[in-house]
């Protein structure tokens, strides 16, 4: 069934069309929408619940294509999963969401070993023990709810506003976790088994996941949220991130700053490439150098390579071949 979600104005619509089992979107300006099939329905993006647009924020750049998928989940009230190599920007997305929509971020930092309940809630048992042996807590010990935390996910679904929620770097947890958190974020509730309690969210959260692209993520999971790839951002673009930064930079220093980056990016055997974080903290130290001379870079010579390469071997491989590229 053909669903339109109409925008603010009436050139703004998402046309949502399932045929069967396959879904099509058609995002951007509508002059004429047909009717498709019998029992079309049409919902007012203006309204409460959707009214909040993502376009950007003051310290991310953002593209078009990227603008769009981050509004079609929010309409949609879909997860967001960005994949892309360190470096790319999908953390700061979620910041930049929480920033622009003003909703508080919850942040869940996904480990290997972590197991599902602890992002959903802890009970505290030990401290429990230790009140009920040495009676100086002014908590009731026999009310086991008084000692029961929410985890990231529990505080998302109990806040009093809606949050923005980012499951960061998911691809470290196991396929189980991945198919489990899914399945409490369809449902938005999840059970409290030692008080025999169901927590349901009270607003719908915004959900971005990350994942690092380090290891592939269950089809089921892939199936349950809207996918984006963020590439790496080519040099035009990395001079807008550049300028958003530093406004007032001189442009031969921005120029020559890019073009050494992404030339240190393509040299041999490098396990951790600089990303975009290095790059703004590589030129915030030059900045900070009064000896330091953009001709420097010219010459072939790199002040700083600790800045750009964390790792020892990277660090050793590139002072090397930076070396020989400088003789």
């Amino acid at each position: 069934m053909p669903v339109c979600f109409r925008g603010a104005d009436d050139d703004a619509r998402i046309v949502i069309l399932c045929f069967e089992s396959e879904l099509k979107l058609h995002i951007g300006p509508l002059r004429t929408f047909c009717v498709l099939h019998q029992g079309q329905q049409e919902f007012n993006m203006s309204s409460e619940k959707n009214h909040s647009r993502f376009h950007g924020a003051s310290k991310y750049v953002l593209d078009d294509e990227l603008a769009k998928i981050v509004n079609v989940s929010m309409v949609l009230e879909m997860p967001l999963l960005l994949k892309g190599e360190p470096g790319t920007g999908k953390t700061m997305l979620a910041h930049a969401i929480a920033e622009t929509l003003q909703m508080p971020l919850i942040v869940l930092n996904v480990k290997s070993s972590m197991k599902l309940i602890e992002a959903l809630y802890q009970y505290d048992t030990l401290t429990r023990l230790n009140d009920s042996r040495f009676g100086d807590s002014k908590r009731n010990v026999s009310d086991i709810e008084a000692y029961i935390r929410m985890g990231k996910v529990g505080q998302a679904f109990t806040a009093d506003k809606r949050t923005v929620l980012l499951i960061d770097e998911i691809d470290k947890a196991d396929t189980d976790f991945q198919d489990d958190m899914l399945d409490v974020l369809d449902q938005m509730q999840f059970d409290i088994i030692e008080i025999d309690k169901t927590i349901t969210a009270k607003h719908r959260p915004v959900i971005v996941i990350t994942s690092n692209a380090k290891k592939d993520l269950s089809d089921p999971f892939l199936g349950r949220c809207n996918f984006h790839h963020i590439a790496f951002p080519d040099p035009d673009m990395m001079r807008l991130i550049v300028n958003v930064h530093f406004p007032k930079l001189d442009e031969e220093l921005v120029s020559v700053c890019i073009n050494t980056f992404y030339r240190l990016r393509e040299l041999r055997g490098i396990e951790k490439k600089p990303a975009t974080r290095e790059l703004i903290n590589w030129i915030r130290a030059l900045k900070s150098d009064p000896d330091f001379k953009p001709k420097t870079l010219h010459q072939g010579k790199v002040p700083f390579l600790g800045i750009l390469f964390k790792k020892s071997a990277d660090l050793h491989q590139a002072n090397q071949q930076v070396g020989k590229t400088r003789n």
